[in-house]
C-alpha cells in the first residue's frame, strides 16, 4: 500500500489517497521514516532483534536441544532481563523448538500364547574354556533418523556383561 501511495503521490497527493484508502497519511510518512532510519523503531523491536540473536545462539549452542525453559534460563544466567513468555514469542517467530521428549515407545510386546525360541542352554551361563558357549540378542531403538537395529553375540567363557551370569524368571 506504501508503495502505491509512493508511486501516485505525484498525480493525487498523499492526503488524498490516503482519505480514499482506509489509512492516516500519519502511518504513510511513519513507514518511510523507518524504511530510512532504522533507528526509530520501537524499544520491543530494537529489543527483540536483540534477544533474537541471543537465543537463537544459545539454541545454537545447544545443538538445538533446549526450549523455552532452558533457554530463557541460560538468558538470565547471562545477565539479560527477559520475560519466559517474550523467549518463548520470539522462538515461535524464528521457527525454533527444543527436543521434546516423549514417552517411550513400546518396541516388544511379549505375550503368552506366543511361541519362544528354546532355552537350550537351560539357563546355565558357565563356560569352562573358550568357544564352549556363545549367547546373542538383538535390540532396536529409534533415533532422528529412523530405527537402529543392533546384534550381540558374547562368548560366555570371555563375559562381556554382567546380566549373562544371572537368572531371569
Amino acid at each position: 500500500m506504501v508503495d502505491f501511495i509512493h508511486n501516485n503521490k505525484d498525480l493525487y497527493g498523499v492526503d488524498a489517497i490516503c482519505r480514499i484508502l482506509p489509512i492516516a497519511a500519519s502511518t504513510y510518512y511513519r513507514t518511510l521514516d523507518l524504511a530510512d532510519n532504522p533507528e526509530h523503531r520501537a524499544k520491543r523491536d530494537l529489543h527483540d532483534e536483540h534477544h533474537a540473536e541471543q537465543i537463537q545462539r544459545i539454541w545454537k549452542e545447544s545443538s538445538g536441544r533446549y526450549g523455552v525453559r532452558k533457554v530463557w534460563q541460560q538468558l538470565k544466567r547471562e545477565g539479560y532481563v527477559i520475560a519466559r513468555c517474550t523467549v518463548a514469542r520470539l522462538m515461535k517467530k524464528l521457527g525454533i523448538q527444543g527436543v521434546w521428549r516423549g514417552k517411550n515407545k513400546q518396541t516388544t510386546r511379549s505375550r503368552d500364547d506366543q511361541k519362544r525360541a528354546d532355552d537350550l542352554v537351560k539357563r546355565n551361563f558357565n563356560a569352562d574354556h573358550p568357544d564352549q558357549l556363545w549367547v546373542s540378542d538383538f535390540t532396536y531403538i529409534q533415533t532422528h533418523s529412523g530405527w537402529v537395529y543392533t546384534a550381540f553375540i558374547i562368548d560366555v567363557f570371555r563375559g562381556g556383561s554382567g546380566n549373562l551370569n544371572n537368572t531371569y524368571k
